[in-house]
C-alpha cells in the first residue's frame, strides 16, 4: 500500500510558477513510476507528467512540455512538479499517482487556480 498526499497548490496570476509537492508513505516509494495528473471542473483527468523510478526517464503532456519539470527524491519519498509560465487553462486539481507491477494509487488531489 501507498498513500499520496499532495501539497503546494493555491491561487497564482498567469506566467507565474509554483512547485507541487507529494509525499509517499511505505517503504517501496523508489521502485514506483509517479506521475502527475489533472482534472479540470467539467474534464476528464489527464495525464501532465511521469517519472521513472531511477529518474532516468521523464513524460510530458505536450501542453506542458517546457514549462512543467517532475523530479523525485527517493530519499524523501517525494516527487515534485515544478509548473512555471502558468496559464489559466493550467487551472485544475492535481493528483500524484502512483503506479508498479499493475497496482496503482492516488492521491487526494491539490487545487491550482491561474487567474488571468
Amino acid at each position: 500500500q501507498v498513500q499520496l498526499v499532495e501539497s503546494g497548490g493555491g491561487l497564482v496570476q498567469a506566467g507565474g510558477s509554483l512547485r507541487l509537492s507529494c509525499a509517499a508513505s511505505g517503504r517501496t516509494f523508489s521502485s514506483y513510476t509517479m506521475g502527475w495528473f489533472r482534472q479540470a471542473p467539467g474534464k476528464e483527468r489527464e495525464f501532465v507528467a511521469a517519472i521513472s523510478w531511477d529518474s532516468g526517464n521523464t513524460n510530458y503532456a505536450d501542453s506542458v512540455k517546457g514549462r512543467f519539470t517532475i523530479s523525485r527524491d527517493n530519499a524523501q519519498n517525494t516527487v515534485y512538479l515544478q509548473m512555471s509560465s502558468l496559464k489559466p487553462e493550467d487551472t485544475a486539481v492535481y493528483y500524484c499517482n502512483a503506479k508498479m507491477a499493475g497496482s496503482v494509487y492516488w492521491g487526494k488531489g491539490t487545487l491550482v487556480t491561474v487567474s488571468s
